[in-house]
């Protein structure tokens, strides 16, 4: 309980793990927009080939990378901390890590959606996080090769759970809602919880990120590391298409769009987040392997050095940016109504993108300014977690 779970790292983050959590979190701001000034549009999960906005479809896509790609990356940061501090150090901090990222979801972030005593906590992307550092604690004592095995299975298994599905007024409803099952489980004095990200699969991807992390310790050569994230990435990404075209198993199924070429492209690619499918989490993930592989190769380049920014306090930066995005659109309300049914909204989704191009460098300068802070502050407890 003493000794350090792995060698000892050099001093510094590793700017490229940094750099792709700083490419999730810009990505990330692009589908937050759309929730903002675009909400009137409903969309539906995974996006409906046949109907969906193309342009808002290949965007929604590419923000479907944020979630697994975190969530991995949580995973080799916990075991890159626990070079450098012990296991119960280890375990301490993911578990308050985690109680704080549960708290601000539903204290602050439920609300910050939906107002002040919103009857609903929605148990998002940020819930879920907290829940798997916690699980995560409970489970890095574990040799590697039990770890990796238990996340593979998670993640290539849990789709054989999809059948499973219990009612409200079961024992075991509101844990497995939690779990596996996206829903809403009723709470006293009237509020429900709505489970957007069930958190099992979620826990496989945390596993197997921990599971990796020795890859990025100081004596693995960035070359060869950057050869083992090549070969993963790809064999993710053969593995994914391979079982897509099966069409038997790891989703929904994926239909040809008879004269529409594109539209079958993107029946291939409608893939179910919530819980996130096996071949959603092949695809995603096997990209971010890519995406890491090259930001390795550019660690030293500027656009890589400004994404590090936002990766080095992606906390900060998830809390300023949905913030500023509900001032932004209650401002707008209280100054022109509501303009497309009962809520404010832009009319053409160019509109959107207008607006993404516009917030990055404002929202890029305070994170820039927290994220020295905390880098020159570390004798202050609590900023490590945000």
């Amino acid at each position: 309980m003493n000794a350090p779970l792995g060698p000892k790292p050099g001093a510094g983050r590793l700017q490229s793990i940094d750099a792709l959590r700083g490419f999730v979190m810009v990505l990330m701001l692009l589908d937050h927009l759309r929730e903002t000034w675009f909400l009137h549009v409903p969309v539906a999960d995974p996006i409906d080939a046949t109907t969906a906005l193309p342009a808002m479809y290949w965007a929604r896509l590419a923000v479907s990378l944020c979630a697994p790609i975190f969530v991995a990356l949580t995973g080799i940061s916990a075991y890159l901390f626990s070079t450098k501090h012990t296991l119960a150090e280890t375990r301490m901090y993911l578990v308050k890590r985690g109680l704080v990222l549960m708290a601000l979801e539903v204290f602050f972030l439920s609300e910050l959606y939906w107002g002040i005593a919103a009857p609903t906590f929605w148990l998002q992307v940020i819930w879920c996080i907290g829940v798997c550092m916690i699980v995560l604690a409970l489970l890095i004592g574990m040799p590697r090769r039990l770890l990796l095995a238990g996340g593979l299975l998670i993640v290539c298994g849990h789709n054989l759970l999809d059948g499973i599905r219990l009612e409200p007024g079961h024992p075991l409803f509101a844990p497995w809602a939690m779990l596996h099952q996206r829903d809403v489980i009723e709470l006293p004095f009237g509020f429900v919880a709505k489970t957007t990200y069930p958190v099992l699969p979620w826990i496989g991807v945390i596993v197997l990120g921990f599971a990796i992390g020795p890859w990025f310790s100081p004596g693995v050569a960035a070359p060869a590391r950057r050869r083992r994230l090549i070969w993963l990435g790809t064999a993710m990404l053969l593995t994914f298409f391979l079982v897509r075209l099966w069409n038997g198993y790891g989703d929904t199924p994926w239909f040809v769009v008879e004269g529409d070429p594109m539209r079958t492209v993107m029946s291939f690619l409608a893939l179910t987040k919530y819980p996130p499918s096996l071949l959603f989490l092949l695809l995603t993930l096997g990209v971010g392997a890519l995406l890491l592989a090259a930001f390795e190769l550019l660690r030293e380049g500027r656009i890589s050095a400004a994404l590090a920014v936002f990766g080095g306090a992606p906390m900060f930066f998830y809390l300023l940016h949905l913030s500023v995005l509900r001032l932004l659109y209650h401002g707008a309300l209280a100054l022109w109504g509501p303009n497309q049914g009962s809520v404010f909204g832009v009319g053409n989704y160019g509109w959107v993108l207008a607006w993404y191009v516009a917030l990055i460098i404002p929202l890029y300068i305070p994170t820039a300014w927290f994220s020295r802070f905390k880098a020159a502050r570390r004798d202050i407890a609590w900023l490590k977690y945000l």
